[in-house]
């Protein structure tokens, strides 16, 4: 074995510490960059922290003790002594929304909670800063907030603009609040029928009442994008000068962008944004399946669009469907009625996107084209169809997720372990905590209002464990996702369980585990610098722990 295959032999088996080099053999071996006198977390199981790594090429060539790091040090090495600071791997976000959370094209924002005198006042000023927008959209509102003003949210905004189009997303984007006028040129009336995945909120009367839930208010919100016919510029600006930034800020180097609208130039932009060599970070794409699309059409669609290799930072191997819609909007599809619902839906039990049925459709054609599924599953109902979808038809070589898993029915705990399920879960956000679990009891009772968002049983019966953000619906900072995990007793889980999930767990997903989500010889130098060690911390101090460096491939990117 040569001085070299030894050495690299050693890092990967941790006896380093008793290898020294030849010197003329240094010059093989050394690196572009080495870290030393730090704490570092592998998440490599086999050899959990070490104190130093070395670089080359982008790649890690060495991890271990400080006793065999001056081997890989040479004359144009970058040394960098850490004094004890943490060394983490590159984080992982597997779902996020990065390009529509930052554009510019929304052009105001409304209060969570508000008057209608408040509201009103917020449009008027929209209005009067955006005269020539064709159409006004905005984002913010609170469905259970606007729904008990005493006022239709539709002659809400009709009192104070009615001669243009208006729009505005609901902070989870589940909903679309519009006016008249935006709901003449969608065609949609009194007489309309409710769309596959969404309903049209309606009066005592019958009328239209002016809230599109979930997929009736995604074809207008496409019509409103297409109308400003600049989407595409300003969701790439928004992306390189703010949320790339942000996400290396915070640590992140790999992330899903879980819903792609292809049909609205998002998968152009991606690609612009890669042809440019603009991504610092490693990104996957889930396409968008439309709910209302014909099938053979849409499927023949995707199938052409699956793109691997083009690039070293972009992959388009994911497809988002949606299974069902949000407890907060009565709408995310439950085995048992809401106790209290917005919508006449029949039976009380939510709506469905796609059907367990047509899942399957897409499973099957999909899957052997190499696309894993980012599936929206936030009512037991939704979920224990998509585990039934995937049971059905999937291979054992899929990597399908399940995002959200709000409620999930104790006897489908072991089923995402059982079919390789990964359960994707977002407890970045407050509303998440146990202590908001009761804002729950009045849609569903308190033996469901309990153990939302289950991430310990899910653990307890084996499944792997993804942590994401879901920004904007929740802060992108991944350490308040961490935080937050590990002290929301009942459903705490361990600091260990909770990096894992952000890091190796987030990497397995996106199928680069080999690549990335360990600090390992062999693997990618994707780590970040923090100046405190998280096992030292409390969850309060997590929350605000701040990253000191990024690197991806070796290059320091932040």
């Amino acid at each position: 074995m040569t001085p070299l295959a030894l050495t690299l032999s050693c890092a990967l088996s941790a006896c380093g510490a008793e290898t020294q080099l030849d010197a003329k053999h240094v010059s093989t071996t050394v690196a572009d960059l080495v870290i030393h006198h730090a704490q570092v977390y592998t998440v490599n199981e086999k050899q959990p922290w070490a104190d130093s790594i070395a670089i080359k090429d982008g790649k890690i060539i060495y991890v271990g003790s400080d006793d065999n790091i001056t081997a890989f040090i040479g004359s144009h090495t970058d040394v960098r002594n850490l004094q004890g600071k943490m060394v983490l791997p590159g984080l992982h976000d597997v779902h996020i929304h990065p390009l529509e959370s930052a554009s510019d094209a929304t052009h105001f924002t409304v209060p969570e909670y508000a008057t209608i005198v408040e509201y009103q006042d917020q449009l008027i000023n929209a209005a009067a800063k955006h005269p020539s927008a064709k159409w006004l959209i905005g984002y913010g509102h609170n469905i259970d907030g606007l729904l008990t003003l005493g006022m239709s949210p539709r002659e809400l905004l009709d009192e104070v603009i009615s001669d243009k189009p208006v729009i505005i997303m609901e902070q989870t984007s589940h909903s679309m609040w519009v006016n008249s006028r935006a709901l003449e040129l969608a065609n949609l009336h009194a007489e309309s029928r409710d769309p596959i995945g969404g309903a049209l909120g309606r009066t005592a009367q019958g009328e239209l009442d002016g809230i599109l839930y979930d997929n009736a208010g995604n074809g207008v919100m496409d019509i409103a994008m297409l109308a400003i016919g600049n989407e595409s510029e300003r969701n790439y600006q928004g992306f390189v000068d703010y949320t790339q930034p942000e996400l290396l800020k915070h640590g992140v180097t790999s992330i899903s962008d879980a819903r792609v609208y292809w049909q609205r130039g998002q998968l152009e932009t991606w690609q612009q944004l890669a042809k440019n060599d603009a991504l610092s970070i490693r990104v996957s794409l889930g396409l968008w399946a439309y709910p209302e699309a014909s099938d053979e059409t849409q499927i023949a669609q995707l199938k052409s669009l699956y793109q691997i290799n083009q690039h070293p930072m972009l992959k388009v191997d994911q497809i988002k469907i949606y299974m069902d819609g949000i407890l907060v909007n009565t709408t995310a599809a439950l085995k048992a009625p809401y106790k209290t619902s917005w919508l006449e839906l029949e039976g009380d039990k939510g709506l469905n996107y796609f059907t367990q049925a047509r899942l399957e459709k897409y499973l099957k054609a999909l899957e052997p084209v190499g696309f894993d599924f980012n599936i929206h599953g936030i009512g037991d109902r939704g979920i224990h169809e998509a585990l039934n979808a995937i049971e059905h038809v999937s291979s054992k070589q899929h990597r399908h997720r399940i995002t959200h898993v709000e409620v999930v029915d104790p006897k489908d705990y072991n089923r995402f372990a059982k079919l390789g399920v990964i359960a994707d879960a977002q407890v970045a956000g407050d509303f998440t905590d146990p202590s908001h679990w009761p804002e729950m009891t009045p849609l569903l009772g308190d033996e469901r209002a309990n153990d939302l968002v289950p991430i310990k049983n899910l653990l307890d019966n084996g499944a792997t464990l993804t942590l994401s953000s879901d920004w904007n619906v929740s802060t992108l900072n991944p350490f308040i996702g961490i935080a937050n995990a590990i002290s929301r007793a009942p459903q705490a889980i361990s600091l260990e369980e909770a990096i894992r999930a952000y890091t190796l767990n987030g990497a397995y997903a996106m199928r680069q585990e080999t690549q990335v989500g360990s600090l390992e010889v062999g693997k990618a130098a994707d780590f970040i610098i923090l100046d405190k060690n998280l096992f030292d911390l409390t969850p309060a101090q997590i929350r605000t722990l701040k990253v000191n460096a990024t690197f991806v491939a070796g290059e320091q990117v932040y």
